[in-house]
């Protein structure tokens, strides 16, 4: 899920499958809420999940983009099946 999460914060958009996009988006949301914050101590909270290079994009540019929004940052896109496997994939994106 970690990984999920990094690349939904650097790239802002993924393909994934469903489950898995279900499932990424609260996580994305909640550390989203902790970075609106914008204080140390919520620095320091995202440092120990992530990266220093997505702790900066999170706090410098997604955060103060959704400063006045309570919740919400994600959409979830269902696609339809993948051909090789038949699993069922998605797109998760942050809303503009």
């Amino acid at each position: 899920m970690k990984g999920l999460a990094t690349a939904l914060i650097l790239k802002e958009k993924i393909q994934t499958t469903e489950a898995k996009a279900k499932e990424a988006s609260p996580y994305v949301e909640r550390f989203l809420t902790i970075a609106k914050r914008g204080d140390l101590n919520s620095k320091r909270r995202l440092l120990q999940f992530f990266a220093p290079k997505v702790v900066k994009k999170l706090m410098s540019e997604l955060a103060p983009r959704y400063q006045t929004r309570k919740g919400g940052y994600t959409r979830v896109i269902k696609l339809g099946q993948r051909f090789s496997d038949g699993s069922r994939m998605a797109i998760i994106e942050f809303i503009k």
